[in-house]
């Protein structure tokens, strides 16, 4: 895949399925051809000031960080296929923006809540804060984008579950068993002692990622990531067939990449081994601590 990309002057490693580039997501993404992506997956740092290694969460100014957003937006987009899809993430405290930025500029096709349970510390002065907000948006309100509701359907809890008749229908038959889901999704924080866990301070959930890809790509097909982290992305991105590309600007975490997707073992002689140590300097300076449930992964990534 790094055919896609001109004027390489980055690191980076790839297998038949799988790209992982050391880099700034901005100067990695401007080498990248156009309409090149069926799918982006963008969790970017909320500067919120946490801990990434590398003071990539600090900014003063709020509107220079939005323009920063705005920027590498414009650049996914450049790089999505007309009929691709773009899923982003942010704060609560600055999603409003980036929604206003996203309904001028492009398509917004659902605004989604991934909530969470949490049993530890919360404001005594407000209510606390469960959720994190998802946008998902095309290039324009046109497009044709992959939605494969039948590879994600959940549970019915309502009259499917108690064996109650639907007797709108003729002839009268039981309430389907499954659906589609709405746009609140709650899966659990990743935390310390889960499988899935990763020395990251804000890991996604791979149930998380596993709806979005199933939801709205095929195999085969190329899944972005900008901001790699743990590589969750590209990692269940890989086990579901799909073909990874994901950046990252801090070099442990490009590791984290190069094994979580099974590029490699060893990395310039050192055998990649998962760190499950505890990270400790992960909490944001502006807001509370989050705790929740612990829930195994569906992948043994």
């Amino acid at each position: 895949m790094i055919e896609l990309f001109h004027d390489i002057d980055f690191e980076y490693l790839e297998s038949d399925n799988s790209l992982v580039i050391y880099n700034d997501c901005i100067e990695s993404l401007k080498k990248m051809e156009a309409d090149s992506v069926d799918l982006i997956f963008a969790d970017p740092p909320y500067n919120l000031g946490k801990d990434f290694g590398n003071d990539s969460d600090s900014w003063k100014d709020r509107q220079k960080y939005l323009e920063w957003c705005y920027t590498w937006i414009d650049e996914c987009f450049r790089v999505l296929k007309d009929n691709g899809t773009f899923y982003l993430m942010n704060s609560t405290q600055n999603i409003p923006y980036i929604s206003i930025y996203l309904q001028e500029h492009y398509n917004i096709v659902n605004d989604i809540v991934w909530a969470y349970d949490s049993s530890g510390v919360q404001s005594k002065k407000k209510f606390g804060s469960l959720y994190e907000p998802i946008l998902m948006a095309t290039k324009t309100d046109k497009a044709k984008y992959t939605f494969n509701y039948q590879d994600i359907l959940i549970e019915a809890k309502t009259g499917a579950k108690r064996g109650l008749i639907d007797y709108r229908k003729n002839p009268p038959q039981p309430y389907n068993t499954k659906k589609v889901p709405g746009n609140v999704w709650e899966f659990p924080r990743v935390r310390f002692k889960m499988d899935e866990y990763e020395n990251h301070p804000s890991q996604k959930p791979e149930m998380l990622l596993q709806r979005i890809i199933q939801a709205s790509s095929n195999p085969d097909e190329i899944v972005l990531d900008p901001f790699g982290g743990s590589f969750s992305t590209a990692g269940v991105a890989v086990k579901l067939g799909r073909r990874a590309i994901s950046m990252d600007i801090n070099k442990e975490y490009f590791k984290i990449g190069i094994r979580r997707t099974g590029i490699s073992k060893t990395y310039k002689g050192e055998i990649l081994q998962k760190d499950k140590s505890r990270k400790t300097n992960n909490t944001s300076k502006k807001s509370h601590i989050k705790n929740n449930n612990i829930q195994l992964s569906l992948f043994d990534i």
